[in-house]
């Protein structure tokens, strides 16, 4: 395969996705709703186009050999009419989805009965698909970088520990599943290291910062009110509050870092040290 379509290639992980595919030579072009402002390497072709608009997907996936779906919104809506405007007969479909999803029995809270239904279609209506299963994004600790800069406590709700993953290494993964074969109709689950907590993953960060910094768990009620003072959508103050509620602790640690890439998957202190400067 020598042609990437990157649907979300501006987003934390699509942007690596999209960097890394550069620097193997792969010829890539990113699906953006603004072209002016998406601010990627000029050898990207940028090109318009909105998973809300499933009209305007076809021709932006035209002459590619995979496409990569990262799905931001929190219902499937028109996700069939996307699946199938970005695939193709002879074009492979990864979609980004949660190692959260349960393949045994229910979902556990709103966000793995997203990625499931969205599986789903993806199975459904992409003549060749791949899943990648991600763990919690380390990055979602950027969301912390005001409160780290006004004082040394993260106050938030608690979530369950599950083996939070560098972005880059999802990415990685994502770089790979896109561009080499034997992958197909296949499902990956990518982890970190360890499994951490929050508290952790603060601690972490203090280190990286030469800070005390602690975290402070909130109960959902008073996250709730926080979120909803913050100006939030209604919608995905619940689906954020789903996890502290329902969400079980998880002790899925994978090597699928290591197997694709050739290189451990890194921990939470070396993703902390890399973004440092992000909460001075």
């Amino acid at each position: 395969m020598n042609s990437v379509l990157v649907v979300g290639g501006t987003g934390k992980v699509g942007r690596k996705v999209v960097a890394d595919l550069t620097v193997a030579g792969v010829r890539t072009r990113a699906l953006v709703r603004d072209p002016a402002a998406a601010g990627l390497p000029p050898e990207v072709e940028v090109v318009r186009g909105d998973l809300a608009e499933p009209g305007s997907l076809a021709a932006a996936a035209d002459g590619v050999d995979s496409v990569l779906l990262i799905w931001p919104f929190h219902d499937t809506g028109n996700a069939e009419r996307a699946v199938r405007a970005l695939s193709g007969p002879d074009r492979r479909l990864v979609y980004l989805s949660s190692t959260t999803v349960n393949d045994e029995g229910p979902q556990s809270d709103l966000i793995p009965l997203l990625h499931a239904e969205m599986e789903a279609v993806v199975e459904a209506h992409a003549s060749e698909w791949t899943v990648l299963r991600a763990d919690t994004l380390a990055s979602n600790a950027l969301s912390w970088a005001g409160q780290i800069r006004a004082g040394a406590v993260v106050r938030g709700f608690a979530v369950a520990p599950s083996a939070v993953v560098h972005e880059g290494d999802v990415a990685a993964v994502a770089a790979r599943l896109l561009t080499e074969p034997g992958h197909a109709g296949r499902k990956y689950l990518v982890t970190g290291p360890r499994v951490v907590g929050r508290a952790e993953q603060v601690e972490a960060i203090g280190a990286a910062l030469g800070r005390e910094l602690r975290f402070e768990a909130q109960p959902v009620g008073v996250a709730r009110e926080s979120m909803t003072a913050a100006g939030l959508p209604v919608h995905l103050i619940e689906v954020l509050l789903s996890m502290a509620e329902f969400r079980p602790p998880s002790e899925l640690v994978t090597s699928v870092v290591a197997d694709l890439t050739g290189r451990p998957a890194r921990d939470i202190r070396d993703w902390a040290a890399e973004h440092a400067a992000a909460f001075r």
